[in-house]
This record gives C-alpha cells, sequence and structure tokens, in this order.
C-alpha cells in the first residue's frame, strides 16, 4: 500500500505533460512560439456566445451551480441537435452535460470500468485518453489502428487481436484526433457489430463532428448499436469554446446515470456560464462553424502539401512520422530543434506506444499566416 512519500503506481506512471515537446514550459509559452503543440483554434467565438455578452440580469444563477444533469434549457437544446442531426433518439435521461469531453469520458470510463479491466483503443488516440483509463484503474490496450488497416474487416481483425477476457469498452475517435481520419459508416458498422458479438461498450469520441472536409461524411457510431454506445460531444471543439470546459455525454439511460454520479463527485456540474454560452452556440453558432471550417480545410490543405502529407479528411490535426529527420538524439532533439525555430509541437508517443518518432501537431492554433510560416519551418527540419 503507498504511504507518505509515495502514490499509487499507475498515477506516477503517468504522463504530467502529454503535448509538451520539452520541460521548458516557459519557452513553449513565448509570445515568440507558435503553439501547434494543442488541439485549440486562434478564433474567439462569436458574438452572442463570448464571456463579455453574457449578463447575469438576464441569467440568474450565472454564477451559481447548475443542476448537476446541465442546464434544462441546453439539455432540451442538446436532445433537439441530437435527434436532427445525429440521428439520435434520445430522451432527457439519456444526456449529461459535462466539464468539457475529458470530464464525459471521465465520467463514461468511470461508471464502466472496473480496477484491471481493459479498455480497447484505436491507437494513434487522442493524448488523454490512456491517462483517463488508468485514473480508475483499469488498463488501457492499445490497438495500432489508423495507419494499419484498409478495410472494415482488417478494422475488426485489428481488434479482435487484442480482445481478452478482461476487455470491456472499445474507445473509437472519429473524426480522427490525431490522424484527421474519418471512418466510414460502414467501418463503424463493422466494429459495432463486433463491440455486439463481444459484449463490449463503444465509447465513440466525435467532439470534430462539424469539421469534415471534402468527401468525407461524419456518421454517428450510436446508429449501429445504441444500446452500449456512449457518445462524447464538445462546444470546445465546435465553437471555440475550450476555456469554457462545457461538453456533454449521450447513451443509454442507465450507463448514463451512473455516470453523472462519477461528475457529482468530481466536478460537481459543468460550469454554468460556459453552458450559457453552449445554450447560446446551438442557437446561433451555425455561422460561426461554417466559417470555422472554410478556415480549417484550407489551412489543413494548405499543411498538409508542404510537409507532403495526404489532405486530412477531418478534425484539425497532422500527423506524422519524422523519422527521416531524426539524429542520435530522437525525436526529443527533433521537437527542440523546432521550438528553437519557433514551433511547439506534440511528440507522437501521447498517442501510442508504437509512434514514438511522430509528431502531432494542430494546424488551428494560431492564425493561418503564422501556422503557415510554422509549417514552412517544419517542413525544412523534416528536409
Amino acid at each position: 500500500m503507498p504511504r507518505p512519500p509515495d502514490c499509487v503506481p499507475q498515477v506516477v506512471e503517468m504522463p504530467g505533460a502529454v503535448y509538451s515537446p520539452s520541460g521548458d514550459r516557459s519557452a513553449e509559452t513565448s509570445p515568440d512560439v507558435c503553439p501547434l503543440n494543442v488541439g485549440d483554434t486562434w478564433m474567439e467565438p462569436f458574438v452572442g456566445g463570448r464571456m463579455q455578452d453574457l449578463r447575469e440580469a438576464e441569467h440568474p444563477g450565472l454564477h451559481r451551480y447548475s443542476p448537476t444533469q446541465g442546464i434544462p434549457t441546453l439539455v432540451d437544446a442538446i436532445i433537439d441537435k441530437l435527434r436532427e442531426r445525429n440521428a439520435q433518439h434520445c430522451e432527457r435521461d439519456s444526456v449529461l452535460v459535462c466539464a468539457g469531453a475529458t470530464g464525459a469520458l471521465s465520467c463514461a470510463i468511470g461508471a464502466l470500468t472496473s480496477p484491471g479491466e481493459e479498455v480497447l483503443m484505436l491507437a494513434p488516440f487522442w493524448p488523454l485518453i490512456r491517462g483517463i483509463v488508468q485514473t480508475f484503474r483499469a488498463t488501457p490496450v492499445e490497438v495500432p489502428f489508423y495507419d494499419r488497416v484498409d478495410s472494415p474487416e482488417a478494422a475488426v481483425e485489428a481488434v479482435r487481436s487484442r480482445l481478452t477476457q478482461k476487455s470491456v469498452a472499445l474507445y473509437v475517435s472519429s473524426p480522427s484526433n490525431p490522424t484527421g481520419r474519418v471512418l466510414a459508416g460502414s467501418w463503424l458498422a463493422a466494429l459495432a457489430e463486433l463491440a455486439r458479438s463481444e459484449n463490449l461498450w463503444l465509447l465513440s469520441d466525435e467532439v470534430y463532428e462539424d469539421y469534415v472536409y471534402g468527401d468525407a461524411r461524419h456518421v454517428s457510431m450510436a446508429q449501429f448499436a445504441p444500446e452500449r454506445t456512449l457518445s462524447v460531444y464538445s462546444f470546445s471543439k465546435a465553437y471555440g469554446m475550450a476555456g469554457n470546459r462545457t461538453g456533454y455525454l449521450v447513451g443509454p439511460p442507465g450507463p448514463v446515470g451512473h455516470a453523472g454520479k462519477i461528475g457529482t463527485h468530481t466536478f460537481y456540474c459543468a460550469p454554468t456560464a460556459g453552458q450559457v454560452a453552449a445554450t447560446r452556440a446551438l442557437e446561433g453558432g451555425a455561422a460561426w462553424i461554417d466559417t470555422a471550417r472554410d478556415s480549417y480545410r484550407a489551412i489543413g490543405h494548405d499543411a498538409a502539401e508542404m510537409l507532403g502529407l495526404p489532405t486530412p479528411q477531418g478534425s484539425t490535426f497532422l500527423f506524422f512520422d519524422a523519422s527521416r529527420a531524426l539524429d542520435a538524439r530522437g525525436i526529443a532533439g527533433f521537437l527542440a530543434d523546432c521550438l528553437s525555430d519557433g514551433v511547439a509541437l506534440a511528440p507522437g508517443s501521447s498517442c501510442g506506444a508504437d509512434y514514438g518518432n511522430w509528431v502531432r501537431m494542430c494546424y488551428t492554433a494560431a492564425p493561418p499566416d503564422q501556422v503557415a510560416d510554422a509549417v514552412s519551418r517544419v517542413a525544412k527540419r523534416l528536409g
């Protein structure tokens, strides 16, 4: 048993700075550094959805706790959105507003896993999911996937190869952070059928649902296995409101209700002001998303072209192998060199153990002209 000064091994082994290319945080946050290591946007929210637009006189209780499920008007607006856009015919007890999508996934994993049970994660994955699984003393199991499989059948076999008697859930991100891949409906249907046959929960990370480009189309996993799918959505990513910490979990009422207990005993409720801004976003933020999508599509295309990569299908990331540019210092040396060039990037190892020589780049974290300049410097490093 851990006793002072020791902490539990699961926490000791967790990385503390998954997006950090170096230990020098002051260098990464310097105004001279382009911060492409963290998934965010340079765009401010739409006028009417910013903090300075909210008035306590118009929203009594703006600075108080909200109901733990979420502000009723926001829950109603979420239900309408899910029915119209995601083909999810949910009711009120199927929705839980959380402290960001991070809080939503934490609530879901806390409700579904016991210590020692396994959560399969399609890799490369969103960097925080591994630590969330470890936080609840479950075991993350990485499934090399997005750069390895080329068909629904291969997708199923990749997951099946990592199944054990301890497997209880499968984490899927589409549009993918960090690869920019968007999984077609046929792939999601095949994974859903596997989950049904193996009695797995499905954790569907759909926070980039609004940012899909070209011929790609976002499809919600819950269409294929609603009885076992817990989906996660984010106002942070959809409307440029990351600092508001508001997202939501959707799924069968039973597990969502139990997930709500985790929320109550961790963050209690999502920030009230963030929920008010989220309600306004669902009411009047569509034009902002259209503008952001056009901007993201253009800069993502240009950044990929400069780096010699395929154009992303969705999300706001590029993920690439830097092996050809590494010297004896490995990926740490490459990231340090990029930082000296004024560009902060995230190590691929934070997205999966098989990706130690890879790099994750968010091409929306700074204005397009700054991103283009930063990417050109990275391209030069890559040769």
